[in-house]
């Protein structure tokens, strides 16, 4: 990785707009204020100094960068050249000149011309790798008030990308919570660490960093990464619009729910049921909200307890997840389980290939041949996922 340091007139910045990229994958999402952002103008028109700036430089020709640290600042700039808000209405005025609710345009001529030269310290990064990137901007952002999932976005490693795909799944847009500073993310992972420990776990912050630096080589074709999507996939064909049921808490216990009943129970095509089940429950335990403690269902309180606090630990989650569980073959009883030996043993395949003489019983492409030892297969006339019998 190769450092220069250059410094930036802020008007030859914004001509190079359109080649910055602000919001690279590893950034959080504008969170500056308005009056943040006056006052960092405020700072700029009054001569002080700011930070440096690192951007990434990725392409020569025509030359282009990504921001790694200062997009905030950044975006500011861009926003107040444009007009897209005015100083504060009580902001003081500046060598003698009034300010208060100017525009960039409004400013006086002396005062534009200072901005449009204020010289910002860029420092260019070249030739970085992106674990390199990702490592420069966690250092540069400690200390400063990233969310967890925010630093979990900037971590080198396959289980980033991995939970970075997840949480563009359609699903997610069905949810009653919008992906503000990567809760899709922070969500998918926690689905994830469920499934990676085969069932309810802590689902802390603390936990879910070291399942991304344990999981750097994650491979998102393994057994368990497609076993995610299909239980994600099941989610959204139940869930087929936007639905305000699905806060962030009910969401990891569904997944739990269906990931666990993908496993032992005859699960698929019941869709409906489990979106008619979950919205009738989340109904029932609403009114819930206008009944006098004494009067209230005990367990519903119980439930509501566990869904305000420590929601992430494992027994929370163990509990909601049983509780649930319960209440699904309560309302569905008809959902068969699987037989709990998926595959034939010899000594079934054997008493198979004797009671039919080894003769062909499915005729798809014979007329029922005759079969080496070595050379068939049997199946179950019912298939396993859908309850047949082995």
């Amino acid at each position: 990785m190769e450092i220069s340091k250059k410094p930036w007139p802020i008007l030859s910045v914004c001509g190079y707009k359109k080649r910055i990229d602000t919001n690279p994958d590893f950034q959080r999402p504008a969170v500056w204020s308005t009056g943040q952002k006056q006052l960092l103008i405020d700072t700029i028109l009054r001569g002080y100094d700011m930070p440096k700036l690192y951007w990434r430089k990725v392409s020569k020709t025509p030359e282009k960068y990504e921001v790694v640290d200062g997009q905030q600042r950044l975006r500011t700039i861009f926003e107040f050249h444009a007009g897209e808000f005015n100083l504060a209405k009580d902001a003081d005025d500046i060598d003698g000149m009034v300010v208060a609710k100017m525009h960039y345009t409004d400013l006086p001529e002396d005062l534009r011309l200072r901005f449009d030269n204020y010289a910002l310290d860029v420092i260019v990064l070249t030739d970085t790798s992106e674990d390199e990137v990702r490592e420069m901007f966690l250092r540069l952002q400690n200390g400063t008030s990233l969310k967890a999932q925010e630093k979990r976005n900037a971590m080198p490693g396959k289980m980033r990308t991995f939970i970075k795909d997840l949480a563009q799944h359609p699903f997610f847009s069905r949810c009653n919570f919008a992906n503000s500073r990567f809760t899709h993310d922070l969500v998918a992972a926690q689905m994830t660490a469920i499934e990676l420990n085969g069932g309810p776990c802590h689902v802390r912050n603390s936990n879910l960093n070291g399942m991304y630096e344990a999981q750097l080589e994650f491979d998102s074709t393994s057994p368990k990464a497609r076993k995610i999507r299909r239980v994600l996939e099941f989610l959204a064909q139940a869930f087929s619009e936007k639905t305000p049921e699905l806060e962030r808490y009910s969401v990891v216990s569904l997944y739990a729910l269906v990931s666990h009943c993908m496993e032992k129970y005859a699960i698929q095509g019941r869709q409906d049921a489990l979106r008619k089940w979950f919205i009738a429950f989340e109904e029932t335990r609403a009114a819930q909200d206008d009944q006098p403690t004494d009067k209230a269902d005990p367990e519903l309180l119980a439930y509501k307890e566990r869904t305000s606090h420590s929601t992430d630990a494992q027994d929370s989650i163990q509990w909601r997840h049983d509780f649930l569980l319960r209440k699904f073959f309560e309302a569905v009883p008809d959902i068969e389980p699987k037989d709990g030996q998926r595959l034939f043993s010899h000594e079934q395949r054997l008493a198979i290939f004797r009671r039919d003489g080894g003769i062909c019983q499915v005729r798809l492409k014979c007329n029922g041949d005759k079969c080496e030892w070595d050379a068939w297969e049997a199946d179950h006339k019912t298939p396993w996922s859908k309850a047949g019998k082995t």
